[in-house]
């Protein structure tokens, strides 16, 4: 299920924080008048100990404060992780404060005396970089889930394939990069007769019929090249002098990096059975 992207709220919070009651209250009173909601703190202890998590909104911080200053309730707000995006904008009256308040994690920053109008722009200005910010987090979040569920979806695919294809033919089968079978199904030894590695590789001496060695070797080649490949006749003669004639289909597989991990195939008797004739016929 997509997750919902974030709006802007139809009446934003504004925290003001800062330990000088007239200037605080003023703060509020204008801010309110311009149709914001406030909520005032008289210290950064009060505001750490009262904001809600998922508060929308941004705060006006003042930098210098008696106990926990400014600069240490950006550093409560990171460490309790609230936003990834530090909505604060600073109070401050010390020119030399600004860089460090940027480096601290401020987003902005207000110089006292200050004038409304210019308070009000940069508010306007953060709430939207703000929801720029919960929309990209939004968007990540839907694009993991998503990858997450088609990540399900094609392990799920892959196991109705193998399946299907274990179902639909005589044997089905696995091997890594050097050619080693991981994995066999059907009844492979009863209608070959050998091991599979006497088949697609050296011959095991436990061989009891001759493979057409010239279609043996053209299909070793393929998987040499590693070359997918459909179909592909190869017959072999039994000791009894009958001729049975095969098909088999294979590809090569690859893991995320492109990495050659080795081959998985399905493969057929396609011998043409004579009906039995009555003895007493």
């Amino acid at each position: 299920m997509n997750a919902p992207l974030p709006t802007m709220p139809a009446v934003a919070t504004i925290h003001v924080v800062d330990d000088d009651t007239l200037f605080r209250n003023s703060v509020a009173r204008l801010l309110r008048a311009s149709g914001y909601q406030t909520a005032i703190y008289e210290s950064g202890d009060d505001f750490l100990t009262k904001l809600p998590v998922s508060e929308s909104g941004c705060i006006l911080l003042d930098l210098q404060m008696p106990g926990m200053d400014g600069f240490d309730v950006m550093e409560g707000l990171k460490a309790d992780d609230v936003d990834s995006y530090l909505p604060v904008i600073v109070l401050t009256a010390q020119p030399a404060h600004k860089l460090r308040a940027l480096q601290a994690g401020a987003k902005d920053f207000i110089s006292k005396p200050f004038d409304l109008l210019e308070v009000k722009t940069r508010i306007h200005n953060m709430l939207e970089v703000r929801l720029l910010y919960k929309t990209l987090e939004s968007h990540n979040e839907v694009l993991e889930q998503t990858v997450r569920e088609r990540t399900a979806e094609l392990r799920d695919s892959e196991h109705r394939f193998r399946r299907l294809t274990e179902l639909a033919s005589d044997w089905y089968w696995e091997q890594n990069e050097t050619g080693d079978f991981t994995q066999l199904s059907g009844p492979v030894t009863e209608m070959i007769g050998v091991r599979m590695t006497g088949f697609l590789g050296e011959r095991t001496g436990e061989q009891s019929t001759d493979w057409n060695e010239e279609e043996r070797e053209a299909l070793q080649a393929k998987i040499a090249a590693r070359q997918p490949f459909i179909d592909f006749g190869f017959s072999r003669t039994n000791a009894d002098g009958s001729r049975q004639q095969f098909r088999v289909s294979g590809e090569p597989m690859f893991n995320e990096s492109c990495r050659f991990t080795g081959y998985r195939g399905i493969g057929v008797e396609v011998t043409s059975r004579s009906p039995r004739r009555d003895p007493g016929a």
